[in-house]
């Protein structure tokens, strides 16, 4: 069991986005098809996709915590040895962390306001928890993520190893 729960540790946000970005693309695609050859747009589509596009961005954004792969200046960090760069992103951490517990409780109001008042959706229909919870669920993903940066760079410090540096776009 363990070896599952690593794998989707390493992998399950990687395949979830790749999930609901293939279907984004084609539920778009099918839309401007209905609309520009058929005359004739479903209500669903624009929707869904709209709403998977939310749960991409909170996904997503977990991922990059994961892969320090969010954008920084890190000028400075090249002057700092490879303690004070572990330093540094363990407080960077921690201030995350600090920002993602308020965003969490703050998004819960309109998740127990919809849940109270059975809000739904204007074309599906469909109550509108399951898509405000987009923000606690990517928030709290974004918190797990956190936690293991910090616990890796307490590990890679206490080892006098040089932090993980995440994966870069360009060198």
């Amino acid at each position: 069991m363990s070896g599952l729960l690593r794998r989707i540790d390493q992998d399950g946000e990687r395949w979830l986005l790749l999930v609901l970005y293939t279907f984004i693309v084609v539920v778009i695609f099918v839309e401007v098809v209905r609309r520009f050859v058929l005359q004739y747009s479903s209500v669903w589509g624009e929707e869904t996709a709209r709403f998977a596009f939310i749960y991409l961005v909170w996904i997503g954004a977990a991922t990059a915590v994961k892969e320090r792969a969010h954008i920084r200046i890190d000028v400075l960090l090249h002057y700092l040895p490879p303690r004070g760069v572990a330093v540094v992103y363990l407080v960077a951490d921690a201030l995350t962390a600090v920002l993602a517990c308020f965003a969490i409780w703050w998004s819960m109001d309109p998740v127990l306001v919809s849940l109270k008042f059975h809000n739904v959706t204007d074309g599906l229909r469909i109550i509108r928890v399951w898509f405000l919870m987009a923000v606690p669920i990517g928030f709290t993903l974004v918190m797990i993520r956190l936690v293991q940066s910090m616990i890796r760079d307490v590990d890679d410090l206490k080892a006098g190893r040089p932090p993980y540096q995440g994966r870069r776009l360009f060198d």
